[in-house]
Formats: C-alpha cells, sequence, structure tokens
C-alpha cells in the first residue's frame, strides 16, 4: 500500500551504528518554520548549512552540528525539507529525532523508501529513477555504480520516453482514421505507412530492451550452480573462482554436504555461485539432504555448470553415472540445454584426453582454461560487453518491455490483412503504450508502488 503521503515524516537518514556523522530528515508539505525555531533558535538561510546547538526541550544542547533547510519544491522531495547534521552516535540521533516528533505536531516516522516515494509523486523523479536511487546504494561492483547513476541521471528514461512519444503519434494517426469512417483503412494504412513505422518502433525497442537486458544482469547477477558428481572439482572450482579457501577440498568423495553460496564478479557482472554436494545416490542422512537441496538450487539456476573429471573420463562406470545425472537434469528442466554448460576439470593431471565438442577444458589446480570458462558464463546469459553508456535496469522493466514487442507485432500481423482491422491496430498500440509507461511509473498500480518502496532503506 502506498504510505499516508500527506503526513509530515521524519528519519535517521543514515546507516545504523555508529559513525562520524549521522543525518535526521524531515520532509512534510507545510513550512518547518515552527521545527527549525524549537532545534535551532533561529531562522535558517534556504539551502546553506547553518552550524549551531540543535537544542532539547529544555533549550540545552542535545549536540553541535549542521542544519538545512529547503523550502519546497527545491528539494529531493518536492516537499519542505529539514536535514539535521550530527555526530553519528546510536544515542544522539535518536535523541534528535525523538525531539523532532516531539516538537512538531503530526509528525510520524517515516516508512522505507518513503523519502523518494514522495520525489517520484511530486514529480522529482519518475519510477525508473527512483529504483535507480536503491540501486546505485545496493550496487555491489563498480560497473552497477556506474550504470544506476546514469539510470538515476534519466538514461533509461529518455530511451523509454522517446519510444513512447513515437508510439502516441502513432496511436494518433490510427485513432484519428476511426473518427472518420470516410477513410479507406487500406489507403490510410499506405499513405501512414503504418507498417514502416512500426517496423521501426520494433526495431528501437529491440535496442532498447537488449541494453535493459544487460543492465538487468548488473543489477540481479548471475545465479551460477556447480553440479556434477562427487570429487569431481566442484569445491576446487569454486576456490578458483573466488580466489579463496570457502570450501574444504579433500581426496574424500561426499566432502560437501550442503550448498555453499559465494559472490563474486567477472567483468563487473556479480555472479552467485552455489557449490552443491556431489549428486549420487547415498545412505548417509547428511548427505541425502545435502543432495536434495543441490537438486533445489539446480531448478533456480541461470547456468548450470555440469562438471566432469578428465582423469576418469574413459571409465565405463562413471560415464554411466555421469548419463544418469544428466537425465535426471533434463527431468528436472526440459529447456534446460542452453543454459547447462559442460566443464572438464583436471586438464592438469590428463592434458591427452580429448574434450567432447562444446565442452570446455580447465584445470582447477592451475588455472589454465578458467577465463575462456568465466567469459563462457557470461556469454550463456547473453552479456556482451558494453562501452560506458549502459544503464542500470530490473527485471520488471525487462517485462514490460517484452509486453510492448508482443502489442506491436500483434499490431503489425493485423495491419499486414488485407482488410486492416484498425479498431484492433488501435487497441493493440494502446496497451503497447500501457505496458511501455508502467517503466517510467505513468501506468501502475498502488500495489506496484508499495511493494517497490518497501524495499528501499528506512530515510531514503
Amino acid at each position: 500500500m502506498l504510505a499516508r503521503h500527506h503526513d509530515p515524516i521524519v528519519a535517521i537518514a543514515t546507516a545504523p551504528g555508529r559513525g562520524a556523522v549521522g543525518i535526521v530528515r524531515v520532509s512534510a508539505r507545510q513550512p518547518l518554520d515552527g521545527l527549525i525555531e524549537a532545534l535551532c533558535g533561529q531562522a535558517l538561510r534556504p539551502r546553506h548549512a547553518h552550524y549551531g546547538p540543535l537544542r532539547a526541550v529544555d533549550g540545552n544542547a542535545i549536540d553541535h552540528g549542521l542544519a538545512l533547510h529547503f523550502p519546497a519544491p527545491h528539494s529531493y522531495t518536492g516537499e519542505h525539507v529539514l536535514e539535521l547534521q550530527a555526530h553519528g552516535g546510536p544515542v544522539i540521533l535518536q535523541l534528535l529525532l525523538a525531539r523532532c516528533l516531539e516538537a512538531m505536531p503530526g509528525l510520524r516516522l517515516a516508512e522505507p523508501g518513503e523519502f523518494t516515494q514522495r520525489a517520484f509523486l511530486n514529480g522529482k523523479l519518475d519510477l525508473a529513477q527512483a529504483e535507480a536511487v536503491a540501486d546505485l546504494i545496493d550496487a555491489s561492483t563498480e560497473a552497477a555504480a556506474r550504470s544506476a547513476a546514469r539510470a538515476l541521471d534519466g538514461a533509461l528514461s529518455h530511451e523509454v520516453n522517446g519510444l513512447r512519444d513515437a508510439l502516441v503519434q502513432l496511436r494518433m494517426f490510427v485513432e484519428a482514421t476511426l473518427d472518420f469512417p470516410e477513410e479507406e483503412d487500406v489507403e490510410f494504412v499506405q499513405q501512414a505507412d503504418v507498417l514502416g513505422q512500426l517496423r521501426g518502433l520494433a526495431g528501437r525497442l529491440a535496442r532498447i530492451s537488449q541494453r535493459t537486458r544487460q543492465g538487468a544482469l548488473l543489477r540481479e547477477g548471475l545465479k551460477v550452480v556447480l553440479a556434477g558428481q562427487p570429487n569431481v572439482g566442484k569445491s576446487a572450482l569454486l576456490n578458483a573462482l573466488a580466489g579463496a579457501e570457502l570450501a574444504i577440498v579433500t581426496p574424500i568423495a561426499g566432502t560437501t554436504r550442503d550448498a555453499l553460496q559465494q559472490s563474486i564478479q567477472i567483468d563487473g557482472v556479480p555472479l552467485h555461485i552455489t557449490d552443491t554436494a556431489g549428486l549420487r545416490d547415498t545412505d548417509d542422512v547428511v548427505e541425502k539432504i545435502g543432495v536434495q537441496r543441490s537438486w533445489a538450487a539446480i531448478a533456480d539456476a541461470d547456468v548450470v555448470l555440469f562438471l566432469h573429471d578428465l582423469t576418469r573420463w574413459g571409465d565405463a562406470d562413471y560415464q554411466r553415472e555421469d548419463a544418469r545425472i544428466r537425465a535426471q537434469l533434463q527431468a528436472v528442466d526440459a529447456n534446460l540445454e542452453p543454459h547447462l554448460l559442460h566443464a572438464f576439470n583436471k586438464l592438469d593431471a590428463a592434458p591427452e584426453v580429448p574434450v567432447p565438442e562444446g565442452g570446455l577444458a580447465f584445470s582447477a589446480q592451475t588455472g589454465a582454461g578458467l577465463d575462456a570458462l568465466r567469459q563462457e558464463l557470461l556469454r550463456r546469459v547473453g552479456w556482451q560487453a558494453v562501452p560506458e553508456g549502459l544503464f542500470i535496469a530490473r527485471e520488471r522493466h525487462v517485462r514490460a518491455l517484452v509486453a510492448t514487442a508482443d502489442h506491436l507485432e500483434h499490431a503489425r500481423a493485423h495491419v499486414g490483412l488485407a482488410q486492416p482491422p484498425l479498431d484492433l491496430v488501435a487497441e493493440e498500440l494502446r496497451l503497447a503504450h500501457e505496458a511501455l509507461s508502467a517503466i517510467t511509473g505513468q501506468f501502475t498500480a498502488d500495489d506496484l508502488l508499495g511493494e517497490i518502496f518497501s524495499r528501499f532503506c528506512i530515510g531514503k
């Protein structure tokens, strides 16, 4: 649900814990003169920092710090905003928070993301930019941080709005023709080159979609599961990719009994790697639970890295067990094949063994072949190295663009008929417009807004 956005709100805007500086932020539709007088004892010049005591109800100083006043609409939220910057001790900040609540009737604690939500509701940011605020805070790689900053600056919104404007123009032509039935639909379609315009829109949409999928990978990361028989080197590979001894490695089969997760990055893309228990039938109760968890992780993976042991590749029993595991993998997901990568470990111990077509050989021990393996992981999910200009995106943006493309394709199919039904073309264009506008929040349900902003940190 959307927060009660008419209420004045206050929150500690810095992270919990001790720090050099802490910030208490207030936002309200009504002027904050009374609150400013109560805490600072003087009027504040707009958008200037004022140093002095921040006072309790008895006039004594809670702390000495900076106070900044941003009158509406020239503030982050578009409302009147007061920021108090004090020493970053938790007790000090809680005292300032309590003093604000005491000094201003009707003031309440802000909900998660409510300051940014108000910036969206008051037209200071569109929804894609508002989401980029949280993405910038949560960025786990330098590439993700840079891309989130571009999205916050409006890079994604600019692309979407340009496409939306072109779509609106085409809607106007089509819907105007519906208002004048004496016009021949076929003649209109030919004269206005509706099919050509639709092709142009589809091309622009495809280019935006490609960049958006790249941006979604930067934000969400890639879920990679290491699977295979016991003792093929899954834990050794995890350690090699992470550059640290995270998993216990021994020659004893079944050493890994539970899923072990670690996040790394390749070319700025976060990879969430899960090392699983060896996939085998076992009577060991603990190991059996680990194998069950392995299958659950595999079902949720973007890429399943199926590891094989080159030193045992010619053994009939070993290959029979590999075939059984592969059949089980396909039973878990019939469409797994494009996301299944066969990798052959222990290249250093068996360099003469030929690797089956489509497989990659590497050595977790020496590092040989690891760079090629890293790049193949990215390629399997469609990652392409993009120069400066990539913007971060979310899965919901990708889904909205897919829906837009579907409606445009339906419109093209209608236009291609001998007697094009322009009423159906107009409806598909309307639906495409709505799907596209959901990215920036022009057409967005309140419950979706509530879900988006509830994931923000309090104070932002």
